[in-house]
């Protein structure tokens, strides 16, 4: 599968899919004219390294992982699961840290207008 139709079949750029090449995430061959070549199942590794984005994972991370993704994009095995809990304690980490952030934001900006605090979201 040339680059253009894996393009196609993912929804993912040409250049994004070469990034994840540079990466390390995904692999083709050359042509003797030069042109990428994917195995058929890119288009299921391109939707796990859609998943392990969204899931908040950086690409360094993804490449350690990505061979341990098996059967859906969704479906993980449990060795990694100390790697993902403690992504997800750091997320969580962040997220408290901007709460507490936007907490004190807000008083600021009601004691400056003279306004009652406005609720978190």
């Amino acid at each position: 599968m040339k680059i253009g139709e894996l393009s196609r079949e993912t929804g993912v750029s040409v250049r994004l899919l070469r990034y994840y090449e540079e990466q390390g995430l995904l692999a083709s061959r050359r042509t003797p004219g030069g042109q990428r070549v994917y195995e058929t199942d890119a288009p299921a590794v391109v939707r796990r390294i859609r998943a392990l984005l969204a899931a908040g994972l950086p690409t360094r991370t993804i490449a350690e992982v990505l061979d341990c993704v098996c059967g859906s994009e969704a479906e993980i095995e449990p060795c990694l699961s100390p790697l993902l809990v403690a992504r997800l304690d750091a997320i969580d980490a962040q997220i408290h840290g901007l709460q507490d952030t936007r907490t004190s934001l807000a008083a600021l900006v009601a004691a400056t207008e003279d306004r009652p605090l406005a609720p978190a979201e």
